[in-house]
């Protein structure tokens, strides 16, 4: 079995040091060694800030994807649903109303367009 030491902490720091330990680990000793492997093996010092919270890091991530949303949606509006409808229009089978040639005469319209002047009635003033 191992021996113990006697560390002094003032009795506030002492207290939440086992509120701690009982919440989170078995005995005060496995809190203290995991607390000290914890700093040791990721390199940083306990007088560090370590930066944005949890909730300050979740609202900006929020942000950003309300924002690639809102890209995504542009997108679809201006690029992918008219270019959809666009190659749909290509895919169907019905063909386009032809309208005639202006150059394209038909036989009858000629012969109705046609008419006869008499001579007598019209007089020469060229």
């Amino acid at each position: 079995m191992d021996s113990f030491i006697t560390i002094r902490f003032k009795r506030k720091t002492a207290k939440r040091f086992q509120e701690f330990s009982k919440t989170h680990f078995k005995t005060h000793t496995e809190a203290m060694e995991n607390i000290l492997d914890f700093f040791f093996y990721n390199e940083i010092s306990p007088k560090e800030k370590l930066g944005s919270t949890g909730r300050t890091i979740e609202s900006k991530l929020s942000k950003r994807i309300n924002a690639v949303i809102a890209i995504i949606r542009d997108m679809e509006k201006t690029q992918t649903k008219p270019t959809v409808a666009m190659i749909q229009s290509l895919f169907t089978n019905e063909e386009p109303n032809q309208k005639p040639l202006i150059l394209e005469k038909k036989y009858d319209e000629v012969k109705k367009q046609v008419k006869f002047r008499e001579k007598g009635n019209q007089n020469n003033k060229l």
